[in-house]
């Protein structure tokens, strides 16, 4: 196939290549170089949303774009059956931080990320949603292949993938799909699928990158590289991302603080004693792409590296906290007075590795039916440390910086994908474009130990001193277990066109698990064309999500510091099969329950609407049940029999533990919304003007829950995510200068007010705008200079941890450290 188009298009100024999937896309060559110095008539220049840098990016419109996620019959995103959207590169190299979430919740409305300050390792691995559901609601791909889990269990209990590993300067485009596709997909894809297609092409780039925050803090320093080479046989591309970015604080002081500070105006004790904001990280990812012909056809791989470290602080800890001041008779007159004379404030480290690879070999497109089999590989692994605190129960033999153990998620992946035609003569119009396929996954949990340290239980806890390293006990030896959960699943996937204006599309999928058991999904699909620039589509699809082996058997103690009294408390998180699971079942009224698999009902309905080729619009409301929802049980006290039993377990911090809960499959939800698309270019005094619009509003119901008589519970988790966002850019190039500016406007949403949970606070709308601007100031070098959050908006301050010196939500769906400013320079050889 590969020689038959290079022979075709010889002579002429297209090329051809294939994805990753399978799909031949011919595009124009790029200018030479020696004539990209001349002005070009305006009439020949496509304009882009977001347009900053790189001229020698593709110049298809967006829209045009052959999309290779939700259907495998080589449609646009605009003659797709179900609602997708494509972010080319210029608008993913827009935003100035390095996560790629972060980039999405810029650039998606419906799309929101949390930044979960002092949140154990949630700071590092933050949470995400889309359409208001859970993190591990949506599928992510890379070219097409799932991407494992991180290791880390997130708000709540989901687990997903970690999108902050994926370096942006190596993404060509994302689709995103924006619908269920279990039946696709399989398991995790009930809110819709992000398949990040990498970049192939050859161009030999470097950026470097300053921001600060107008406040003066969180300074960040990014350098990036990228290169590659292509060739009649095949070829590579390798991309590099390094950020080092500062710590930032929002804060006030501690109430216990001040309240100490005006018995001991002496004491050394810093004003705010400890940051709110966002950890200080350093990361490098690397993502090398490649692929070559061969007898068999065509061989291709992907590696994707990452590595970072971060630090951030914990609660401070005043002089007068009982659990760790109390004087024990057992240290003859020590006191951790002794070494924290002014209280100590831990500091909590994570250490991450992320590593992903699949090969493949692909072809058979000439012998009427194409094959892609592969294998991949996927691991995170997340160790944690803590220094500047103690294991009070241990006294004055307890070191202060400790290894506190660490969390493996490991991925294996095989996969076997066949794709052919069935031609049924005078039937329909065009042939069944038929798929199908096998996979073959198995998953594993570790749990590695601390040092001893880190979990002990010293003398002096007989004395209420509490055990293992202060805010974060370490994993003991009986909880560095290994879990796996193996499944196996068949598909077949099928797409006609009856007739010139309609497509069909019906999907099944049956998986079983070692764990639960099997499942069977399906997706219907349907597009009418009305006329030349109005098209209809619809799906109804069933779906679920898996409970992962880190769901059902992983087990935590951590600790924090309430609110009220300011004292350190410790609470549990078990295994809903374990031991400490069958001791809570022992009370009357009280069954904890193994884990079931989530279960979906999708509908989606929508029109798009293409009345001259410069514009495209679309509008698709979507209904989406989920029965079963994985989440943390409510707290249950514990009794001090209750809590002997604990120790006599081993539990660390047994002895102390006040509360324990496990994961269960404690509620239904109905979410319902829309998603209103507009994408606009054109000619305009000499340049090229881009305009885009996106907004989602999405509305979640609580149908049944075992929370449903706490209303503010059940209020809090409806309206966690704002139920409407908008996003809108506007760009404008002429000659080598480009203006862009965007604005996010994000709706109310609440939080509780007080630890109880019996109260919610709601904060209001926001608006966020960003500017820039762009100067190419030769062909090879871009300048660029900008503003986000240009007018240096806040929210609301939260009720909720104000005594701990807090002023913004930890749960804010948005960036609350103010206005940042940034310097970009790109080169290009």
């Amino acid at each position: 196939m590969k020689q038959a188009l290079q022979a075709l298009l010889a002579n002429s100024s297209l090329t051809s290549h294939s994805d990753v999937s399978g799909v031949w896309i011919i595009r124009r060559e790029a200018a030479p170089r020696e004539f990209q110095d001349k002005p070009r008539p305006v009439s020949h220049l496509v304009p882009k949303l977001r347009r900053t840098v790189l001229p020698d990016i593709d110049d298809l419109r967006t829209y045009d774009t052959v999309i290779v996620t939700g259907s495998r019959s080589s449609l646009t995103e605009w003659e797709s059956m179900s609602p997708i959207e494509v972010l080319p590169q210029t608008d993913l190299a827009s935003p100035v931080s390095d996560d790629f979430a972060d980039v999405l919740a810029e650039l998606l409305p419906g799309f929101f990320v949390q930044r979960r300050p002092l949140s154990d390792g949630a700071v590092f691995v933050r949470p995400y949603s889309l359409r208001n559901l859970s993190a591990d609601h949506t599928l992510i791909m890379v070219n097409g292949k799932r991407q494992h889990r991180s290791a880390m269990l997130n708000t709540g209990g989901s687990q997903s993938s970690d999108l902050s590993r994926i370096p942006v300067n190596a993404i060509k485009r994302v689709e995103v799909l924006r619908d269920g596709a279990s039946a696709q997909y399989g398991s995790d894809a009930i809110a819709g699928v992000i398949n990040v297609i990498t970049r192939d092409d050859a161009d030999i780039e470097f950026s470097a990158q300053y921001s600060q925050y107008y406040e003066g803090d969180g300074i960040q320093k990014r350098l990036g590289f990228g290169g590659g080479t292509t060739g009649p046989h095949g070829g590579f591309r390798l991309g590099l991302d390094y950020s080092d970015a500062a710590s930032t604080s929002r804060a006030r002081q501690r109430l216990d603080a001040l309240q100490y500070l005006e018995q001991h105006p002496d004491a050394d004790i810093a004003d705010p004693v400890q940051k709110w904001g966002q950890p200080e990280r350093e990361d490098a990812r690397l993502l090398l792409t490649g692929d070559h012909e061969t007898p068999l056809g065509q061989a291709y791989g992907f590696l994707n590296a990452s590595q970072g470290q971060g630090v951030t602080d914990f609660n401070w800890r005043s002089p007068t906290t009982p659990s760790v001041y109390t004087e024990s008779p057992v240290f003859d007159g020590w006191s951790l007075s002794d070494l924290y004379p002014n209280g100590f404030k831990p500091q909590f480290g994570q250490e991450e590795k992320d590593l992903s690879t699949t090969v493949g070999l692909k072809g058979g497109q000439g012998h009427g039916i194409s094959y892609d089999l592969s294998a991949s590989f996927g691991e995170n692994r997340i160790d944690y440390f803590l220094y500047d605190t103690i294991n009070a129960s241990m006294g004055p033999g307890s070191p202060i910086h400790f290894d506190a153990g660490g969390l493996r998620q490991q991925e294996y992946d095989l996969n076997a994908d066949f794709q052919t035609e069935l031609r049924v003569p005078s039937v329909i119009w065009k042939p069944i474009n038929l798929a199908f396929g096998f996979e073959v996954r198995e998953e594993t949990y570790k749990i590695i130990a601390g040092d001893a340290a880190s979990y002990e239980i010293g003398p002096g806890a007989v004395d209420g001193l509490t055990s293992g390293s202060n805010g974060f006990p370490g994993y003991t030896e009986t909880q560095a277990k290994s879990h796996d959960q193996a499944s196996w699943a068949a598909y077949a996937d099928g797409e006609t066109a009856p007739t010139e204006r309609r497509r069909l599309g019906l999907a099944l999928r049956y998986e079983e698990f070692d764990t639960f058991g099997s499942r069977l999904s399906g997706k219907l699909s349907f597009r009418q064309d009305l006329s030349s620039s109005l098209m209809m589509r619809g799906t109804v699809s069933t779906g679920f999500k898996a409970p992962t082996p880190a769901q059902i058997f992983s087990e935590r103690t951590s600790q924090g510091v309430a609110p009220d009294t300011l004292d350190v408390f410790t609470n549990g998180r078990f295994s809903p099969t374990g031991p400490v699971a069958k001791i809570i079942s022992e009370r009357d009224d009280v069954e904890v329950s193994t884990l079931r698999p989530e279960t979906s009902i999708n509908f989606s309905m929508g029109v798009v609407f293409r009345p001259f080729e410069s514009l495209v619009s679309s509008l698709d409301i979507y209904d989406i049940e989920v029965s079963d929802r994985i989440f943390i049980s409510d707290g249950y006290n514990l009794a001090v029999e209750e809590r002997a039993r604990l120790a006599a377990l081993g539990v660390p911090g047994g002895e102390s533990v006040t509360s324990v809960s496990f994961y269960q499959n404690s509620f239904d939800t109905r979410t319902t919304g829309l998603d209103l698309v507009l994408k606009y270019n054109r000619d305009l005094a000499g340049g090229d003007l881009s305009f885009a619009v996106s907004y989602n509003y999405n509305h979640s119901d609580v149908l049944n829950a075992d929370f449903i008589d706490n209303p503010a519970r059940v209020s809090r988790f409806e309206k966690l995510y704002p139920r409407y966002s908008a996003n809108s850019s506007a760009s404008y190039r002429y000659g080598n200068v480009t203006f862009q500016t965007s604005w996010k406007w994000i709706g109310p949403w609440v939080d509780y007010t007080n630890q109880d949970g019996t109260y919610v606070q709601e904060f209001g709308s926001e608006l966020f705008i960003d500017a820039g601007i762009s100067w190419d100031v030769t062909t090879h070098l871009t300048l660029s200079l900008g503003a986000e959050n240009l007018f240096n908006q806040y929210p609301d301050e939260a009720r909720l941890e104000a005594s701990k010196g807090l002023i913004y939500s930890r749960n804010a769906p948005y960036d609350t450290d103010g206005g940042l400013y940034y310097i970009r320079l790109n080169a290009r050889l």
